[in-house]
């Protein structure tokens, strides 16, 4: 089958404005609920997102991070603050997120302000992370060049003996971000391509509720 002839015809279900809560951050976690089927392929990660960022210059990069927490209408994921993300976050703090969930035939849109978590709760998740990935932290400069994986791995085994049945620290270039929306978009696929488009903007301290032609 050739790239132009692939599609799908999504006919699942219909998505009204009398369907969805008034509080986009309820009906998000509906959805994600949802989504969170018991049967899936374990390759699946639900909460994976895609993340677009941009500089001061207006260069835009994504790339594809894990939701880790939905606190106090903010969500939450955590990197290396030094990475090409970070550096771009940290010129422009506007970013989009993306969750598809395709067995469903849905998509959120999400768009926002992020700022850094408090270190505290940085430090706190970072030790609930297995021991690899603390270690992976510490050892990976993200986003710069490296002149081979060999040197990644020997960095890996001597931190792995350094702090051998000791507790790792939480680096200093590592920690959270926390997203704060000021727009939603829920998007149910519909047939002949009549997706059904629902829109939360933020006005004030209320949320705003619109259809938007697919």
């Amino acid at each position: 089958m050739s790239i132009h002839e692939m599609r799908k015809t999504y006919t699942m279900s219909g998505l009204s404005r009398s369907d969805v809560d008034h509080d986009p951050m309820v009906q998000f976690r509906r959805w994600f609920e949802e989504a969170s089927q018991p049967d899936l392929p374990d390759w699946m990660e639900i909460n994976a997102m895609n993340l677009a960022t941009s500089d001061a210059q207006g260069k835009v990069t994504s790339r594809i991070v894990l939701l880790k927490g939905i606190e106090g209408g903010s969500l939450c994921f955590y990197t290396n603050y030094e990475s090409e993300k970070g550096q771009q976050m940290a010129e422009n703090p506007q970013v989009s997120l993306c969750f598809l969930w395709g067995h469903l035939q849905r998509q959120v849109r999400i768009e926002g302000n992020v700022t850094k978590s408090e270190r505290r709760k940085s430090m706190e998740y970072f030790h609930t992370r297995p021991r690899e990935s603390q270690l992976g932290a510490h050892v990976s400069q993200q986003s710069s060049v490296i002149d081979s994986s060999r040197t990644l791995q020997e960095q890996f085994t001597a931190l792995e003996s350094k702090y051998n049945q000791q507790e790792i620290p939480c680096p200093d270039h590592w920690g959270g971000y926390e997203v704060q929306p000021t727009r939603f978009e829920f998007w149910q696929g519909r047939p002949g391509r009549l997706h059904d488009r629902i829109c939360y903007r933020v006005d004030g301290e209320r949320w705003q509720v619109s259809r938007l032609s697919p």
